[in-house]
């Protein structure tokens, strides 16, 4: 049950950030819905500077020898960076303020009970993203669409969370807690 409800809320938050505009367009749109320039241009360069650290990430991952291309996809990764942050700080106010801040019990059974909540959280996030193609299909994936596979929706985001590190201890340095992180949100 609690597995099910990290998922349907880390999906909801998901969902919400890229209505709300958390990805490469929306910064183009003012607070009423008009497309408008409303940055300073320091404002645009410094998130051109930020965006462009996604976009050379995710262009380093392959699918069958191919480059991923980071700029058509940038959208949706900042959605899937910007959401899985927003979400875990979601999850970690409600632990503030319904449970004292303290942490919820572990699942009962074999691969749940060492794994805690906090944990179970990313993992409910990379089950979302599982998926198998042909490589004809993702290949086409490649060049058209503007979802990054699945694999690197999970490996991208998570790689670029301080929190996943955090939870998973992963050393600094390590290919899933890298020194240099790109962070837009």
């Amino acid at each position: 049950l609690l597995l099910l409800l990290l998922l349907l809320l880390l999906l909801l938050l998901l969902l919400l950030l890229r209505m709300a505009g958390f990805d490469d367009s929306g910064s183009q749109y003012d607070a009423v819905g008009n497309l408008e320039s409303w940055w300073t241009p320091e404002v645009r360069l410094a998130f051109e500077e930020k965006t462009q650290c996604l976009v050379d990430e995710y262009s380093s991952f392959t699918v069958n020898g191919e480059h991923e291309n980071g700029a058509l996809t940038l959208g949706e990764n900042m959605a899937d960076n910007g959401g899985l942050k927003a979400s875990f700080r979601a999850y970690t106010d409600w632990l503030e303020a319904n449970n004292g801040g303290l942490p919820e019990p572990r699942l009962p059974g074999d691969g749940l009970k060492e794994l805690s909540a906090k944990q179970l959280f990313f993992v409910s996030f990379a089950t979302v993203w599982c998926e198998t193609r042909r490589p004809e299909s993702a290949h086409q994936q490649l060049l058209t669409d503007p979802h990054s596979p699945g694999r690197y929706r999970v490996i991208g985001t998570l790689e670029n969370s301080e929190e996943f590190a955090r939870e998973f201890n992963c050393p600094v340095g390590s290919p899933m807690n890298p020194v240099d992180k790109c962070t837009v949100w």
